[in-house]
């Protein structure tokens, strides 16, 4: 299920939004003001952002771009009630992928929502390469030095994480967020028990480990 982070200080609409949404089989979180929202998509893995430009805190103009220059490639789409040339440019320079001019109808947003969600599934490699590891997303396969590595879903989905967002540190919140659920509660420490299994496939003896553990933020994989 997509997840979408609303940045909206109308709590109203924000109220709208999320039980249309939910109608259509997005699950949704929201912040109200600019700041808490620049938390919420650094902390977590949202597949969209819909963020109004009039935010308190800190507009949407500044969160978008401190988004982008953070590395966040999250597909965001600017809701504004200006409808003037230059704050679609100013948008759209800073990294929105698209924009609403309010008042909008909820067809207008699903529809802007598929499309964003189409270009940035044809902009996604489907290959990924670290160092001798390679990941086909195509063929949903995973070798490293040549051989297959059999993976469980959770495993590849844990890996696919980690490989979109090389370098990075994620935290144990943003990666039991995107394997498993929003908000899923670990009953058996399941990240630590799935991170364990994962390195002994990929990280094998005479093998350059690549997944590492961040002390008190959570693991990050590169060489």
């Amino acid at each position: 299920m997509m997840t979408i982070l609303i940045i909206e200080d109308e709590k109203k609409l924000v109220d709208i939004l999320c039980r249309a949404l939910k109608i259509e089989r997005y699950s949704t979180d929201f912040a109200l003001d600019g700041e808490d929202g620049l938390k919420k998509a650094m902390k977590n893995d949202y597949d969209l952002i819909l963020l109004d430009i009039m935010l308190p805190k800190k507009d949407g103009i500044l969160v978008c771009r401190e988004l982008r220059a953070s590395g966040i490639h999250t597909p965001i789409i600017m809701l504004t009630a200006k409808g003037t040339v230059n704050d679609r440019v100013i948008g759209l320079d800073v990294g929105a992928d698209d924009y609403l001019i309010k008042p909008f109808g909820m067809n207008e947003l699903f529809a802007r929502i598929r499309a964003v969600m189409r270009r940035k599934k044809t902009t996604d490699p489907d290959i990924a390469v670290m160092g001798n590891m390679l990941m086909d997303r195509v063929k949903h396969k995973v070798t490293r030095a040549g051989k297959d590595i059999p993976l469980t879903p959770k495993e590849y989905k844990l890996l696919d994480i980690l490989l979109r967002h090389r370098g990075e540190a994620l935290s144990r919140r943003k990666l039991i967020d995107g394997v498993w659920s929003p908000g899923f509660k670990e009953l058996g420490n399941e990240l630590n028990v799935h991170v364990r299994y994962l390195r002994r496939k990929i990280d094998q003896k005479g093998q350059k480990p690549l997944i590492h553990t961040i002390r008190g933020v959570g693991f990050s994989i590169g060489e």
